[in-house]
């Protein structure tokens, strides 16, 4: 599709995908989403041709398809891995696409997308390095060099949330039980489901991460200590990706980005941690927030 004019992305997620089509200016030309066929993977390729034709149909003329996606295609056999929509690992994604498409399709992990949305024209806009972060149902981060993707040899590049927590302390070892079968993961930290289950074993108290914050806004002390210690560990936690990565600007993504309160006091809880004599690397939430997914998807073909 190298003569495209118009940049179709689709964000394919576990309860729902959501599609866009963008013109060269970033501009919304048509828009729409379904839920996901879960546990279907016949059906999860029948729903995305449907939503192309359905976008294309408004659009009224053909595009070029970015795919983001939980999980990677593996460079060793073709198939998807990683993925925990699971009924997508294994499966010749990418091959099965194109023959339903008739054209050629560019997937990416939906981290990555996040990356390039807002290395594209969101919140890292004109900067070189942008990693992006989600602070989430799940822990994970993309990271976009001049706008694109980068996916590392293996497509595991920016996989930040199955890695231990840095530094941790006697009383986070070995750390809570992780689904990828290890422990301590920085997922099973800094997830909204990490602070709410960290928060229950600091106070014996069931509480969302949504209630957390509000009780924390509200001066309930016990809230705000759960608080300040899930700010100190995400501190830590970007902090050693900053020393290997040095990225122009971190995008923060995910529900947890929409707390101010935390992206206003993240620059503090990394600097210690940084091997640098000073730390100035803007973090910012994301610009396109929910959209940011679909929207990097579609710029997936921004080279054009």
């Amino acid at each position: 599709m190298s003569g495209a004019r118009l940049r179709l992305g689709i964000d394919l997620g576990g309860t729902k995908t959501a599609g866009i089509v963008l013109d060269r200016s970033g501009a919304i030309r048509a828009e729409s989403r379904v839920a996901s066929p879960r546990g279907d993977y016949p059906e999860t390729l029948a729903a995305i041709a449907a939503l192309v034709a359905r976008l294309e149909a408004e659009a009224r003329e053909p595009c070029s398809i970015g795919i983001g996606m939980p999980g990677a295609v593996s460079p060793a056999t073709g198939l998807i891995k990683n993925a925990n929509s699971t009924w997508l690992n294994g499966r010749s994604f990418v091959a099965d696409l194109e023959h339903a498409l008739a054209r050629p399709v560019r997937v990416e992990n939906d981290a990555n997308c996040l990356a390039v949305s807002e290395a594209v024209d969101g919140a890292g806009a004109g900067a070189e390095i942008v990693w992006a972060v989600i602070l989430g149902t799940g822990v994970g981060s993309g990271i976009a060099v001049r706008g694109r993707a980068l996916s590392g040899r293996g497509r595991i590049a920016g996989e930040w949330g199955h890695n231990p927590l840095p530094s941790p302390r006697d009383d986070e070892r070995p750390g809570p039980a992780c689904y990828c079968g290890r422990r301590g993961c920085i997922e099973t930290w800094l997830s909204g489901p990490g602070l709410a289950a960290d928060h229950a074993r600091r106070t014996g108290e069931a509480a969302a991460g949504e209630a957390i914050v509000a009780a924390m806004r509200a001066g309930e002390a016990r809230a705000r200590g759960t608080f300040a210690a899930y700010v100190e560990r995400t501190g830590r936690a970007l902090a050693h990706v900053v020393n290997v990565l040095d990225p122009d600007v971190i995008v923060v993504g995910g529900g947890l980005s929409r707390v101010p309160e935390l992206i206003a006091a993240l620059p503090a809880a990394t600097a210690p941690h940084v091997f640098s004599d000073a730390f100035d690397t803007p973090i910012r939430p994301s610009l396109h927030g929910d959209a940011s997914g679909v929207r990097g998807a579609a710029w997936l073909w921004n080279d054009l």
